[in-house]
């Protein structure tokens, strides 16, 4: 998913220096809506991998 992000925010500085400014903005907002969706599965899967292994270790 991060990887994804990061293809669109390229995309969009790529087509922003083109001049293609709606395909820029879209990709722009793309990318962060991506980034976005990456940050909070990570924090939820840090979250649940952290009470694992608390679980597991006996803490």
């Amino acid at each position: 998913m991060l990887r994804l992000a990061i293809l669109f925010l390229i995309l969009g500085v790529v087509a922003a220096l083109l001049g293609f400014g709606g395909i820029a903005g879209a990709s722009f907002a793309i990318a962060k809506l991506l980034f976005w969706v990456f940050l909070v599965i990570f924090l939820i899967l840090l979250v649940l991998g952290l009470m694992a292994a608390r679980k597991v270790s006996g803490g």
